[in-house]
């Protein structure tokens, strides 16, 4: 039930990855070595660094850890996947046009991702951005937790069942018990605990926010998991975190706001045929010739 997180989500990490062409390339580029093949298939060397982030991606857990078992069984699967991407090569499928599109979708994928890494290690937030950006998280965080429980069932109509028992003066921890979906807190009459308002579906947060103490919700509440009747049990202040507890996180936020204002400064410099929808279309460049008039219709 509980969605984890403390602070705001902060501005995503996306960026269009650019490459350079062919031409970009300086005439008297010195290629670079060739790294020693840890085994080669029909030809094609497999390096020991492609090796390592194969086996680290497929055990999660880095290579030094991994038994010599282990080591020669992830070794076997990169053989074998690598005769197999010789054999779909052969059979023209890096020509076929979902391939095609995958790829690339597999390429922008990497460059964006390293391009964020790329940028987070080289743009480290000050001691000072930290603090702003710490002070309007906890500006904008409501500091009060609330303690509630809930019945979660399938259907608006069963929903308004429950509320009708309850109304009676049906015991809302046996109803939860009996009839609640949610196995985990149906065992302890419904009990949720304690939880902030960004820690639950907004839907939820906001029925619960309407209550007073001991009350529950006179109409069914539907969020993504069904439909829900809730009882609001008590409200305290939260405290909130220490900057130091918090800090890797706010490095977070804050490089992701600065990239996000990068990729929205190249969005509006680029050159985009049509122009996005909202987008700006980017100022000519100084000494340009104005786009001739349209001739008048006949």
């Amino acid at each position: 039930m509980k969605v984890i997180r403390f602070l705001a989500a902060g501005a995503l990490l996306a960026l269009a990855a650019c490459s350079k062409t062919a031409t970009d390339k300086p005439a008297a580029a010195v290629a670079a070595p060739a790294e020693p093949a840890l085994v080669t298939v029909n030809g094609k060397p497999l390096s020991q660094k492609l090796f390592d982030q194969y086996a680290t991606a497929l055990a999660r857990k880095p290579v030094n850890e991994l038994s010599p078992e282990d080591r020669a069984q992830i070794k076997e699967n990169l053989v074998r996947v690598e005769l197999i991407a010789q054999q779909a090569e052969k059979d023209g499928l890096t020509k076929d046009p979902e391939v095609i599109t995958r790829l690339e979708l597999s390429r922008l994928e990497l460059l964006q991702q390293a391009a964020a890494q790329k940028y987070m290690k080289d743009n480290t937030p000050t001691e000072a951005e930290l603090r702003t950006e710490f002070d309007a998280q906890i500006a904008s965080a409501p500091l009060v937790e609330y303690q509630a429980r809930h019945i979660l069932v399938s259907s608006e109509e069963v929903a308004k069942k429950v509320i009708a028992q309850l109304k009676s003066g049906s015991d809302f921890a046996t109803l939860a018990k009996r009839l609640s979906a949610h196995k985990e807190s149906a065992q302890k009459g419904g009990e949720l605990g304690w939880f902030g308002p960004r820690d639950m579906d907004p839907q939820f947060t906001n029925a619960v926010a309407l209550l007073k103490k001991n009350e529950f919700t006179s109409t069914p509440v539907q969020t993504q998991f069904g439909w829900h009747v809730v009882q609001l049990q008590n409200t305290r202040d939260r405290t909130p975190p220490a900057f130091e507890d918090v800090k890797e996180r706010l490095t977070q936020i804050v490089v992701a706001k600065k990239f996000k204002t990068r990729s929205d400064e190249m969005l509006k410099t680029a050159k985009i045929e049509p122009p996005l929808s909202g987008t700006p279309a980017p100022a000519p460049a100084a000494g340009a010739a104005p786009a001739p008039a349209p001739a008048p219709a006949n």
